[in-house]
């Protein structure tokens, strides 16, 4: 193996030690909000980056990136959380083809009830994988930012 071969490897294991900690944490938060509150980490993603707009709003487009999903997964998932009475659909006033989505009272209130349960389980798993040898650097990694982020 030569030099750029080593790298690849290296950026592979990387690679796989992250998506070992998202499955880790993706699957505890999935079991916990469903249990919780019925929804998915998805459906908590979606409702959670609205909450934190001002204006309590985005464009779809800006929630398919914020919840990482394709425009028309992002198009069903909306679907599905404005049949719920969770968020609700406006016309750009600008621009008569833009579409934003906005929590309803509903969504915020569900979202106030879930969020200490996400919070919660998301500490626990993140405790548990920092006892982790292979997942130690990740959560370490993870506190750094959360300091910049807040500091």
């Amino acid at each position: 193996m030569g030099i750029g071969d080593d790298a690849v490897q290296v950026r592979a294991q990387g690679w796989r030690t992250l998506a070992s900690l998202h499955g880790m944490i993706e699957n505890r938060l999935e079991r916990a909000l469903t249990g919780a509150a019925g929804i998915s980490v998805v459906e908590y993603t979606v409702l959670d980056a609205l909450s934190r707009q001002d204006g309590w709003h985005m464009r779809m487009q800006q929630l398919a990136r914020a919840a990482a999903l394709s425009a028309s997964a992002t198009t069903r998932l909306v679907n599905r959380l404005e049949d719920r009475g969770l968020l609700t659909r406006i016309v750009c006033a600008d621009d008569r083809r833009g579409i934003y989505t906005e929590l309803t009272p509903a969504g915020r209130e569900l979202l106030d009830q879930v969020r200490p349960v996400h919070d919660e389980v998301l500490r626990e798993v993140l405790d548990e994988a920092a006892a982790v040898p292979e997942l130690t650097f990740l959560v370490r990694a993870l506190a750094e930012v959360e300091v910049t982020a807040s500091g």
